[in-house]
C-alpha cells in the first residue's frame, strides 16, 4: 500500500486525518515528532525502494522538537502526509513483541482488569503502551523478541502507513480515560506471555476478543 498508489483525494483525506491525529495527541501532552513515510525521504525525494521498513523521525534535531506546541504540531503536518510517531522515555514508553506474545499479553492484560493502549503494526509486531519506566525485567531483556521503546527511541502511533498496511489501535487510549499503565503491570503480564502461561477459564470468559486487523 503505497501513498504514490492512491488518487489525490485519498492522500488529501489521508494527510487530513495525520494531522488530526497528532494534535490530538500534542494537546493531550503526547510528545508527538514527524516520521518519514514510504513515498518520501526526510528530504521530500521519492524513497519507494523496498529497503524502507518502517519510519524514523523526519528531522535530525527530533529531539529538539519534543513537546512542541499543538500548533507548531499542525504546521509540522500541513502539507505533507508525514508519519505519525511518539517520542518514548519521558511520557509514553513501548514494549514492541512479535504478534505470537502479542494476542497473549492481549488476553491475559484485559483479564487482570487493568488494560493498555495497544497498537498493532503491519510488520506483524504489537506495541504495548506504558508510563515511563527505568528499567525492564531481566526476562524481557534477554528476550530476542521483545523491544523495549524507551530513552532516545519512538514508536509509530496510528494512522501511519507502511508499504503494505496501517498502523492502528487494538486498544485505543481513549477506552481507558487516557491513563498509560504503570510499567511493571504490563512488564509482569508480558513476562506470562512469553512463558505461555494458560488464562484461567473464568477469566478468559470475562475478556473481550481482540479487535480485528485492519490492514
Amino acid at each position: 500500500m503505497l501513498d504514490t498508489e492512491w488518487p489525490d483525494s485519498w492522500r488529501a483525506a489521508f494527510r487530513i486525518e495525520l494531522r488530526a491525529e497528532a494534535i490530538g495527541l500534542a494537546w493531550r501532552g503526547w510528545p508527538v515528532i514527524p516520521g518519514t513515510y514510504p513515498d518520501a525521504d526526510p528530504t521530500g525525494a521519492s524513497n519507494t525502494t523496498p529497503m524502507w521498513t518502517r519510519p524514523t523521525p523526519a528531522h535530525s534535531d527530533w529531539k529538539r522538537r519534543i513537546g512542541a506546541h499543538p500548533q507548531q504540531v499542525a504546521a509540522w503536518w500541513t502539507g505533507r502526509p508525514y508519519s505519525l510517531l511518539v517520542a518514548t522515555g519521558t511520557l509514553v514508553d513501548a514494549l514492541e513483541v512479535d504478534d505470537r506474545t502479542g494476542r497473549r499479553a492481549a488476553v491475559l492484560l484485559r483479564a487482570t482488569g487493568q488494560p493498555a493502549p495497544i497498537v498493532a503494526m503491519p510488520n506483524g509486531r504489537w506495541l504495548f503502551l506504558t508510563a515511563a519506566a527505568d528499567r525492564l525485567p531481566r526476562v524481557l531483556s534477554e528476550a530476542e523478541s521483545v523491544e523495549w521503546h524507551g530513552e532516545d527511541s519512538w514508536v509509530p502511533l496510528p494512522p501511519t502507513p507502511f508499504h503494505h498496511g496501517v498502523v492502528h489501535w487494538r486498544v485505543k487510549p481513549d477506552v481507558w480515560g487516557w491513563k498509560l499503565p504503570r510499567p511493571e503491570v504490563v512488564h509482569d503480564v508480558l513476562v506470562r506471555a512469553l512463558r505461555e502461561e494458560p488464562v484461567p477459564q473464568a477469566e478468559v470468559h470475562r475478556v473481550s476478543p481482540v479487535e480485528p486487523s485492519a490492514a
